[in-house]
């Protein structure tokens, strides 16, 4: 693969790809190895939260497909393809189900588009595109393509609004993708937080975002919550995401503290 013509820069760890080691995929360099390694070295669990996090998105695609009906998913920061993909598990339920891709890795779209095959019924379709540019992906026409947004769409945003250090901007980033979309609509979203760590674990984590060692801002559960303002936040709320409905996990379930991830699916009214 051709690396300037792709604008892949292999050097440089991408969460998309760091985040792939973590969950035991192939598909990163030395570089997403070191930085997971850095990061596992002071946050042990953090594979164990990444699993968890999936975990999330799995039991939310099928309650949105399965009890709530929706029909459509936009998922945004699709990372690389592992088990059960937003598209398997949503048309495993509904053959019909239409899914939108988006990320900024061209590595990620390009194992995308050759390993995510929707179903014949349904449709896939695959952006390189960067949520800080919401327009850019909504106006797309291969979205315009696959969705439409006069239907019900479930905005998938999971792990990735930490990677948007600002609130405001973060916040108006989700404000121009909801108000793209229609009453019925869903949001699913996580984000990193330390509302469970210990103080001395809270200034271990501010060190390192201030030195550049983590790229992830962690939010409270107030600031996370914040970007559900105006939607019904489905039971039990903000929550770990490993506490998201999960009475058919395998117990005991992990303690929130070793997830540091909060999660919440709300519904546009």
């Amino acid at each position: 693969m051709d690396r300037g013509q792709n604008h892949i820069d292999t050097t440089v760890a991408h969460p998309a790809r760091r985040y792939n080691y973590w969950l035991g995929g192939k598909d990163h360099f030395a570089a997403d190895r070191a930085s997971g390694d850095a990061l596992a070295a002071v946050f042990p669990t953090i594979r164990t939260a990444a699993r968890e996090n999936r975990a999330f998105l799995r039991r939310a695609v099928r309650y949105l497909t399965a009890d709530a009906g929706i029909r459509q998913f936009l998922d945004i920061g699709t990372g690389l393809p592992v088990p059960d993909n937003t598209h398997e598990i949503a048309q495993r339920i509904a053959p019909e189900t239409r899914v939108v891709y988006a990320d900024n890795d061209p590595i990620v779209m390009t194992h995308a588009r050759a390993l995510l095959v929707g179903t014949p019924q349904g449709r896939t379709a695959y952006l390189e595109a960067d949520i800080r540019e919401p327009a850019t992906i909504l106006e797309h026409p291969d979205l315009r393509a696959t969705l439409d947004l006069n239907r019900p769409v479930a905005l998938m945003i999971v792990a990735v609004l930490h990677f948007i250090h600002d609130n405001d901007q973060a916040d108006a980033i989700v404000r121009r993708l909801l108000d793209a979309l229609p009453a019925g609509s869903y949001l699913v979203a996580s984000n990193a937080t330390t509302d469970y760590t210990t103080a001395e674990g809270v200034a271990t984590y501010r060190a390192m975002l201030a030195t550049g060692r983590t790229d992830a801002y962690a939010r409270s559960k107030k600031e996370f919550g914040a970007f559900f303002a105006g939607l019904d936040i489905l039971d039990p709320g903000v929550v770990a995401v490993s506490e998201w409905r999960d009475d058919d996990e395998p117990k005991p379930r992990p303690d929130p503290a070793d997830i540091a991830i909060l999660g919440a699916v709300g519904r546009l009214p």
